[in-house]
């Protein structure tokens, strides 16, 4: 990739990085797989960003890349990584940030997405970036009717696994 497409996929990715970090944070549950997973997510974004066009919103084929790098990669057995090239990422460092009033709240909810499936994680986490139902069947690759049906059903899914913690 030439300098220029590094910058710009820079500039992309910073502002969208934390989004990562929610996807992660949903599909692992420790800090070393949580960290792992965010460097498998950003090398594979680097590594499809030359096929990016731009069709969709910059957000929109993240998550899409990110979803389908998180579901391959903790449904292979021994989460096996795949071949990976040496690339810098501390310019695209970000921090999470968690507000203590809210983390005994937080972390039932997210051993509550935890124990959802794949499918069902990635819906609550859309809903809770307030994604529309459109991109939300664009980014799964389903029809905006089908992404309402499968998110009530998450949805009620979720609060079930809430009430009964």
């Amino acid at each position: 990739m030439s300098t220029e497409q590094e910058r710009t996929f820079i500039d992309f990715f910073k502002p969208n990085q934390k989004l990562i970090h929610k996807i992660c944070r949903i599909y692992t549950d420790n800090t070393e797989d949580h960290n792992d997973l965010f460097q498998e997510i950003t090398i594979q974004l680097w590594k499809s960003f030359p096929g990016f066009k731009g069709d969709a919103k910059f957000s929109t084929w993240m998550y899409r890349v990110a979803l389908n790098t998180a579901i391959t990669l903790f449904r292979k057995p021994q989460k096996q990584k795949a071949d990976t090239a040496h690339i810098d990422v501390s310019s695209l460092t970000l921090e999470y940030e968690v507000y203590e009033d809210d983390e005994h709240k937080l972390q039932k909810m997210y051993k509550a997405i935890h124990e959802l499936s794949d499918v069902e994680k990635a819906l609550i986490m859309m809903y809770l970036e307030d994604k529309p139902y459109k991109e939300i069947g664009e980014i799964l690759g389903i029809t905006e009717g089908n992404a309402r049906v499968k998110m009530n059903r998450a949805k009620n899914n979720l609060k079930t696994k809430i009430s009964t913690k």
